[in-house]
């Protein structure tokens, strides 16, 4: 069970956004995580010195879609999210 002030972590992203915006403070950090910052911290930890080229992330995608479809939805919106970081259009 996940516990804190702030919105389940199963929230949608846009409830999740406001009550963290970027840059959560260190605090913030400690007393609420998000489900996912668990996978996140392990990729970090494990391989937080890896460099890696965004064409073998994308076929590492790709790969992780091909074994689990029911993921292809978030894994294009996280693609397109950094395909387009620099993007000024967009914000």
């Amino acid at each position: 069970m996940v516990t804190g002030s702030g919105p389940s972590p199963w929230a949608p992203p846009s409830r999740r956004a406001a009550a963290y915006p970027t840059g959560r403070s260190e605090q913030e950090r400690e007393h609420s995580v998000y489900f996912t910052d668990r996978g996140i911290e392990e990729l970090e930890g494990r391989r937080g010195d890896e460099e890696v080229t965004l064409g073998w992330l994308a076929e590492q995608l790709r790969l992780f879609v091909d074994l689990n479809p029911d993921f292809e939805v978030p894994v294009e919106r996280l693609a397109t999210w950094l395909a387009r970081l620099d993007d000024e259009d967009d914000e």
